[in-house]
């Protein structure tokens, strides 16, 4: 019992993990269409700002939720620069956008090498997130807690930003009929800078919460993009609950399949679930329903 618990909280956390990564992906691949492989960057950004802001303010505890802020933003300007520069030129040529991104993700790694240097940096966790729990007998680390935590809040306050908000309405407008919301009055433009800024944003809090399990290096961000591709195409493209439900079901696969055999074998049994479930359903798990399909 003891083991099938503590498969499940390992499988749980690395879903809060993939599912941070991919959030930010479900709007700006699944919603805009744009195959951003600057995308791991954007996380690597939010893991080196965490590292920035534990410099300049001395209390860990402070510094973490101070990150999570300074990351989203930083995460957004730079989303929002790489939108405004290169990507909006590029929305009806979607594979111009994947080797468009490629390049800038290489010219940030590098940066980020020249900045701080190729050695991984290490960021300290908070004293309140020091030690674990004991839950059924298993010890859960804090900080795998508080990373599942910040997943739900952070698909909550998504959900409630795209239901609930007059931006959220105007980029499910945008996104279900572009010109047909161009006819409305939405200016477009503001719509896809607005939502590469959030998309961008999440995917640096996702690199906050890594300096929480691992050092930052200028190539962290690649050990999660194609597993958060993938989260959002089996999701279902643009689609926030495909997503969650992904993320956590292949967390949960991989957990117990790793615990039953090694990592590498693990790794190729979930790819060969995911190929065969996409043989099956290749639009995903939910499809978005827009006025252009017939």
């Amino acid at each position: 019992m003891e083991v099938v618990v503590g498969q499940l909280f390992t499988g749980l956390s690395l879903g809060s993990i993939l599912l941070l990564a991919a959030l930010g992906l479900s709007l700006t691949f699944g919603q805009m269409g744009v195959i951003n492989m600057a995308h791991g960057e954007f996380i690597m950004a939010g893991c080196y700002t965490t590292y920035v802001v534990e410099q300049v303010v001395h209390s860990t505890g402070a510094a973490l939720l101070v990150s999570l802020v300074a990351g989203f933003v930083v995460g957004g300007v730079l989303g929002a620069i790489l939108e405004a520069g290169l990507i909006r030129w590029m929305y009806d040529r979607p594979l111009d956008t994947l080797l468009v991104t490629f390049g800038v993700g290489l010219v940030l790694q590098q940066a980020a090498r020249n900045i701080f240097g190729a050695p991984a940096k290490n960021v300290v966790a908070p004293d309140w997130l020091t030690g674990g729990l004991s839950i059924a007998g298993t010890v859960v680390p804090k900080t795998r807690i508080f990373i599942m935590v910040l997943a739900v809040v952070a698909v909550v306050i998504l959900a409630a930003v795209l239901k609930l908000t007059p931006l959220g309405r105007r980029i499910r407008a945008v996104v279900q009929n572009r010109s047909l919301a161009e006819t409305s009055g939405i200016s477009s433009r503001v719509i896809d800078l607005s939502t590469f800024f959030i998309g961008s944003g999440l995917a640096a809090v996702a690199g906050v919460a890594l300096t929480l399990i691992g050092s930052t290096s200028p190539t962290i961000g690649q050990s999660y993009l194609v597993d958060a591709f993938l989260v959002v195409v089996i999701g279902g493209l643009g689609q926030i609950k495909g997503t969650v439900i992904a993320a956590f079901a292949l967390g949960l696969v991989n957990s117990f399949t790793e615990y039953a055999t090694t990592a590498s074998v693990a790794k190729v049994i979930v790819f060969l679930v995911i190929v065969v479930f996409l043989q099956v359903r290749p639009q995903g798990l939910f499809t978005v329903r827009t006025r252009s399909l017939a």
